[in-house]
């Protein structure tokens, strides 16, 4: 499966962003989704995931309360929407897909995006 991810841009703190992930190739509704992030200099981290359907997500507490992704599989997409943004929010965010393994482990997805960056001014 291939993943385009968009959506990123430049935002002040306090704002909101949507991001979005495209997906093509095999079904897309196979796949749980998550998004992950990478801030300069350090490594990927586990933002968010969604289940196949749709019933089950799950969050890296830094996040929870301020973002929520959701998935249209009608529409091959995945999206992640972003309110309350804060400088510490700013990095690259890639969507990615998994079978199975634990959802907030990196290891765990097939498949990634090539990225959409994300920055909070202060």
């Amino acid at each position: 499966v291939q993943l385009q991810a968009s959506g990123g841009g430049l935002v002040q703190a306090g704002g909101s962003l949507k991001l979005s992930c495209a997906a093509s190739g095999r079904a897309f509704e196979d796949y749980g989704m998550g998004w992950f992030r990478q801030a300069p200099g350090k490594g990927r981290e586990f933002v968010a995931h969604i289940s196949w359907g749709g019933g089950s997500t799950l969050y890296t507490d830094s996040v929870k309360g301020r973002f929520t992704i959701s998935r249209d599989n009608a529409k091959n997409t995945v999206y992640l929407q972003m309110n309350s943004l804060k400088p510490e929010d700013t990095a690259v965010y890639y969507c990615a897909a998994r079978t199975g393994g634990p959802p907030n482990a990196y290891p765990s997805y097939d498949y990634w995006g090539q990225g959409t960056l994300v920055t909070v001014s202060s």
